[in-house]
C-alpha cells in the first residue's frame, strides 16, 4: 500500500511575529527534497510542504508548535494591553473567507473559531491575506461575544433599529422581554440595538433594564429571566453610513446563528425621512439566507396617496409583500382581536350583522389631557395619524365578510375589499377641530394653526350589507376623558306594543351593543327590561361582561400582541400595500381640501366635548349623540 500527499500550501502574512528558525532552516528545507525558492516565496509569502507521511507529520509539528508559542506570548502581551496578533489572524481569515465559498476553506475557518490551536489538514489551502490590524469598530469574536452556545432547532435574531429613542426604550424592548419571559421567544433568541450613538452593550442593559417588568400573576425567577435576557441583548453602533453598519450587524448575527436555521425580524423605528434609506440598507446587507426575514414599520405610512405609494414601492423593490409588517400599536389591542370572535364564534351576532338590523355604527377614540401629541404629529395631524390607519382598519374588521379561513392573507383580502367598497370623504360630512390651550396648560404649542387634534366624520359603505348604515367616526385630543369603544345601536322594534310605556325619547330604549376599550374592557349588551315591581315600567339596563371581573389575568400589551404576531408570522391585524391606497383614496378629498385651507378647524375647550359642529353632524345622520 502506497500513500502520498499533495502540496499544502500556507500562506503567512508579513507581521512583526518572528519565525521560528525550524521553519526556516535549510537542513529542514533539504530533509523535505524542496528546493528553497519553492518553499518560501517573497512575493507570494507562502509555505510548501512536500513529501510523505514522516516529513509532513515532522513538519507539521514545526508549525503547530510555532502557533502554540505565539500564543502563549500573545496571552502575555494582552495581559499588558497590546493587540493580540492570532486574533487579528483569525478575523482576518474568516473576512477572507466570507468573499470565498470553497467548502474544505469554511471547514478550517470552523475548526479556528472553535479552538485556539487550528488544525489543518492535507490537501487543503488555508489562506491568511494581508490586511490591516483589526479595526476597534468591528464586533468581537464569537467566543467573546456570545458566551452561550445556540441548541438545537432555529435562531432567531430581533434587531431594534432606532435603539435609544423613546418608543424602543418605553414599548418595543419591555414587550420583547415580556414575551420572553412568558416563553413565546424561543430560547435561540438574540436581541440587537442598533442606533449611531457611542455606546456599550452594558449602556444598553442598564438603559433598557428600569422598564423590563414580569407579570403580575407569576413572578417566579422573574430576577433570573431578567439577567438571561439582558445578556442576550447587544448593541452596535451602526455610524453614519447604515450599509457598512448592517454588514457589521449581519456578521454579528451569522456568530450567533452557526449553522442553524436563521430567521430575523428587523424592527425599524426610525424617522420617516431615514426609512427608505434604512430598509434598503437592510435589505442589500442584513438579511438571512438561512431562513425568512421579516420588516416592520412604524406609523406614518406616507404623507399622502402620492408619497405613500412611492414608499411602497420603494419597499417592494427590496422586499417581498409578505416581509413587510406596517404596525399600529392601536390594533393590538383586545378589543380589536375580539372583533372577529365576536363576530364569527357566536350565532347570535352573525345573523343580526347587517342593514336590516344594525342602525348605526360608532367607532370613538378619544385622549384626555394625559395624552400628548407624537413628534410627528404637528406635520400629520390626526387624520394621517389615527384615521388613516386605525380608525379605518377598525371598520374593516367590523365590517368586511366572513374570510374563507383565519389565515392573515384571508383576512386582509376581505379587508381589503371593504375599504375599496367605501365612499370617498365629502367635506360636507366632515368636522375638524383644534384644542386651544389656556394660559399655563402643557400641550404642543408648537402647531401650527391647520393641524386638527379633532375629527368626526360620516362614512357609507357600497355593498349590499351595509348600503345606507352610517359609520360614524368621532377620534380627538386633549378631550374631558380617554375613551375607546364601538357602539352598534339596532333598529328600533317595528310595531312596538311597549312604545308608549318607554317614555318620550326613543333612542334611550334601542338596543345597542357597546364593545369597550377604556375605561374597564367590556362587553355591554343595552336591553329593556321591566323594573321588579307593581305596574307596568320599563327601564334599558346594560348587561355587562367585565374583563377585570371575569378574568384574573393582567392584559398584556398592545406591542406584545404585535410583536408575536411577526413572530408566528400572522399578518392580518398590520395592513398590506392594497388597504394602504384604499384608505388613502378614502382620504384625499377631504386631505386635498386641508392643504388647499378650504376647511379650517373649529376651536374646542381643552379638556372638552369637542367641536360643537360635531353634535350637528350626528343630528344630520339621525344618529342620537352618545354622552361622553
Amino acid at each position: 500500500m502506497s500513500m502520498s500527499f499533495s502540496a499544502v500550501s500556507v500562506p503567512f502574512m508579513e507581521s512583526k511575529v518572528s519565525r521560528p528558525s525550524y521553519l526556516w532552516s535549510s537542513a529542514y528545507q533539504f530533509s523535505l527534497g524542496a528546493p528553497a525558492n519553492y518553499l518560501h516565496s517573497e512575493s507570494r509569502r507562502q509555505v510548501l510542504l512536500h513529501g510523505g507521511p514522516v516529513h509532513f507529520c515532522r513538519r507539521f509539528c514545526g508549525l503547530k508548535q510555532w502557533i502554540v508559542e505565539n500564543l502563549h506570548l500573545q496571552k502575555q502581551k494582552q495581559e499588558l494591553g497590546s493587540t493580540n496578533e492570532f486574533r487579528s489572524i483569525k478575523n482576518q481569515l474568516k473576512d477572507h473567507l466570507q468573499e470565498d465559498s470553497n467548502d474544505e476553506t469554511t471547514k478550517i475557518t470552523s475548526q479556528v473559531e472553535e479552538s485556539s490551536v487550528p488544525s489543518f489538514q492535507p490537501h487543503v489551502s488555508v489562506d491568511v491575506s494581508t490586511t490591516s490590524a483589526e479595526s476597534p469598530s468591528m464586533p468581537q469574536t464569537l467566543s467573546s461575544k456570545f458566551p452561550y452556545e445556540c441548541g438545537e432547532g432555529p435562531t432567531l435574531c430581533i434587531a431594534v433599529i432606532g435603539a435609544t429613542g423613546e418608543l424602543a426604550r418605553g414599548k418595543i424592548f419591555p414587550a420583547l422581554f415580556a414575551l420572553y419571559y412568558s416563553g413565546f421567544l424561543p430560547e435561540n433568541v438574540c436581541i440587537f440595538g442598533y442606533s449611531r450613538k457611542d455606546m456599550t452593550d452594558e449602556d444598553l442593559r442598564s438603559m433598557i433594564a428600569s422598564n423590563l417588568t414580569c407579570r403580575v400573576e407569576h413572578q417566579q425567577n422573574c430576577g433570573d429571566r431578567t439577567d438571561i435576557f439582558l445578556r442576550r441583548t447587544y448593541y452596535i453602533n451602526g455610524g453614519y453610513d447604515n450599509r457598512e453598519g448592517m454588514s457589521k450587524l449581519n456578521v454579528l448575527m451569522k456568530q450567533f446563528e452557526g449553522k442553524s436555521e436563521a430567521n430575523r425580524i428587523f424592527y425599524l423605528s426610525v424617522p420617516q425621512e431615514a426609512l427608505i434609506n434604512v430598509a434598503c440598507s437592510v435589505a442589500d446587507n442584513a438579511q438571512s439566507l438561512k431562513g425568512w426575514n421579516r420588516v416592520i414599520i412604524e406609523k406614518p405610512f406616507g404623507f399622502d396617496g402620492l408619497s405613500s405609494h412611492r414608499l411602497t414601492q420603494s419597499l417592494l423593490s427590496k422586499f417581498q409583500e409578505k416581509q413587510i409588517y406596517r404596525i399600529d400599536h392601536l390594533l393590538g389591542r383586545n378589543l380589536i382581536e375580539n372583533l372577529t370572535v365576536l363576530r364569527f364564534a357566536n350565532l347570535v351576532f352573525e345573523p343580526l350583522w347587517n342593514r336590516t338590523y344594525i342602525r348605526n355604527v360608532q367607532v370613538i377614540l378619544s385622549e384626555d389631557l394625559g395624552v400628548q401629541a407624537g413628534r410627528y404629529f404637528d406635520g400629520y395631524g390626526i387624520i394621517r395619524d389615527i384615521v388613516h390607519s386605525h380608525i379605518l382598519q377598525t371598520i374593516a374588521l367590523l365590517a368586511m365578510e366572513p374570510p374563507i379561513s383565519l389565515d392573515g392573507e384571508d383576512i386582509r383580502n376581505e379587508k381589503a375589499k371593504l375599504l375599496r367598497s367605501v365612499q370617498k370623504l365629502e367635506p360636507s360630512d366632515v368636522i375638524l377641530g383644534q384644542y386651544k390651550a389656556r394660559a399655563g396648560d402643557k400641550v404642543d404649542a408648537y402647531m401650527n394653526s391647520l393641524t386638527p387634534t379633532y375629527f368626526a366624520a360620516a362614512l357609507y359603505i357600497d355593498n349590499a350589507r351595509w348600503d345606507g348604515v352610517p359609520f360614524l367616526i368621532k377620534t380627538g385630543m386633549g378631550l374631558i376623558k380617554h375613551r375607546v369603544e364601538i357602539r352598534i345601536q339596532f333598529h328600533h322594534v317595528p310595531g312596538n306594543v311597549y312604545r308608549e310605556r318607554m317614555g318620550h325619547n326613543i333612542d334611550l330604549a334601542t338596543n345597542e351593543l357597546i364593545l369597550r376599550d377604556t375605561p374597564d374592557e367590556a362587553i355591554l349588551v343595552r336591553v329593556n327590561n321591566k323594573i321588579p315591581g307593581l305596574g307596568l315600567q320599563l327601564d334599558s339596563p346594560e348587561l355587562n361582561l367585565l374583563y377585570k371581573d371575569k378574568y384574573n389575568v393582567e392584559v398584556p400589551d398592545s406591542y406584545e400582541q404585535l410583536l408575536l404576531d411577526v413572530v408566528d408570522g400572522d399578518s392580518h391585524l398590520f395592513l398590506r400595500s392594497d388597504e394602504l391606497a384604499a384608505a388613502w383614496n378614502i382620504l384625499t378629498p377631504v386631505l386635498s381640501e386641508i392643504d388647499k385651507k378650504n376647511i379650517a378647524p373649529e376651536l374646542y375647550e381643552l379638556g372638552g366635548r369637542g367641536p360643537v359642529g360635531a353634535y350637528y353632524l350626528w343630528a344630520k345622520h339621525g344618529v342620537p349623540w352618545a354622552e361622553d
